[in-house]
């Protein structure tokens, strides 16, 4: 289909945060746009064309499983555990900080690889090609674009590759086969690209995409671990057109969501509670996100199944839009650091048909024993490994893998990323 380029909006946010708790106004927001768009809080109601869906959330603990030995090129060997009925293999290797997954419209398998965790600009974007059915491998990894800022994912609307970057939000024209981009980059959006440092439990520097009725949402994190931050666009997710324009906050309050996507007409999100306040709390989420909703961040935080305030910033000024959120969803332990998921809509097994899967990214403390693993949402306090295996010690060298994305590749298969090691892994019955 052809898609019209229409125009093309700059979001510029002015650089500035604070870790002040005290009551300061915030920053302006400034957008400049070729047909004087507004950025606001929106009050018209979500649009529903569709059925929501219900989740399979049968409690599953003490799942059966079977250990299949895992040998990487770069000379790791380690085992891991999947449910009885299924194996595991490595479909493609050798890559850097592989992260988030997305089937492009001609079928492609597309990926991005952020090449560190450093603020870096060597990112790519990644397509999987030539699949063996036999050896559950891809025979070639296709460089589409690299020299980027931190790329977390893609997303493909119409005949445009959208590509989210610390700094900026671009698309280029895409056609069938395209192993290159199609002409030059459209910028759509920039965002602010500096923050406190990994160090600090603060920066957090991925954007993430999703796409439905005709808008595009994005996710843009928090500056630091818990502060009053200067740019509303901070910690929010906002909701545009494909080219752009008429940008609007949909949510706010959400500390820190690297995954979000849409499932029927309802988004949904993972989203990473702050640090220092205890090693088992605040518990990181899954939660139903809603137009012009609160979540919590920097106010108040979820811990076993209950909504807590944060003493830090009980005498900070709060904006109108800030009040008590609902209780999530689903809560992991502090530190899991859930990231990308997927909903297993009839799948061809009774213990994942219907179920949210997770990945699980594991704290940078190791010796936390929490996270790197692939698991199912089971409401409340509750989910259960699927795939198990990576955390094998307390330290780092006793780590494997760190789980990133989960992308289901049909009705008895899917895929997931490790980022620590740069892997694919495919899961099959």
């Amino acid at each position: 289909m052809n898609y019209t380029w229409i125009g093309v909006v700059i979001l510029s946010i002015s650089i500035a945060c604070t870790n002040n708790n005290s009551a300061k106004e915030r920053g302006p927001l400034h957008v400049r746009s070729t047909a004087a768009d507004s950025f606001a809080t929106s009050t018209e109601p979500s649009a529903s064309i569709g059925k929501n869906v219900s989740f399979n959330t049968t409690f599953t603990g003490g799942i059966k499983k079977d250990s299949f030995a895992i040998r990487l090129a770069n000379g790791k060997s380690f085992k891991l555990a999947v449910p009885k009925g299924f194996k595991i293999g490595i479909a493609a290797e050798g890559l850097r900080r592989l992260r988030f997954l997305t089937l492009s419209p001609d079928k492609r398998l597309f990926a991005t690889d952020m090449y560190d965790r450093s603020d870096n600009t060597k990112g790519r974007v990644l397509i999987f090609e030539n699949w063996d059915e036999q050896s559950h491998k891809f025979g070639k990894v296709t460089t589409y674009l690299e020299g980027l800022h931190n790329p977390n994912q893609v997303a493909f609307y119409k005949d445009h590759i959208y590509i989210a970057e610390t700094d900026k939000l671009v698309r280029y024209a895409y056609r069938a086969g395209d192993n290159q981009p199609n002409g030059a980059p459209q910028t759509l959006a920039t965002f602010p690209a500096y923050g406190l440092g990994y160090k600090y439990g603060g920066w957090h520097l991925t954007r993430s995409l999703a796409f439905h009725n005709d808008k595009l949402y994005v996710s843009v994190g928090s500056s630091c671990n818990a502060c009053i931050e200067k740019e509303e666009i901070r910690a929010s997710v906002v909701e545009m057109d494909p080219d752009g324009k008429n940008v609007k906050f949909y949510a706010r309050g959400l500390r820190n969501s690297v995954g979000i996507k849409w499932i029927g007409d309802e988004l949904w999100a993972t989203t990473m509670g702050r640090d220092l306040i205890g090693p088992d709390k605040p518990e990181d989420l899954f939660v139903k996100i809603k137009r012009d909703g609160y979540y919590g961040w920097p106010f108040y935080f979820q811990y076993q199944n209950k909504v807590y305030s944060d003493d830090q910033f009980k005498d900070s000024a709060r904006a109108s839009f800030v009040k008590k959120p609902e209780v999530a969803f689903a809560g992991f332990k502090a530190h899991s650091a859930p990231l990308g998921f997927e909903y297993f809509k009839d799948f061809d097994d009774p213990l994942i048909k219907n179920s949210v899967l997770v990945c699980l990214h594991g704290s940078t403390s190791v010796w936390r024993q929490r996270g790197n693993s692939v698991v199912k949402v089971e409401g409340g306090n509750k989910y259960s490994d699927i795939v198990s295996g990576f955390l094998a010690g307390k330290t780092e060298a006793g780590r494997y893998g760190r789980p990133c994305d989960v992308l289901m590749k049909d009705s008895r298969s899917f895929y997931f990323t490790d980022d620590l090691n740069g892997v694919l892994y495919y899961v099959w019955k």
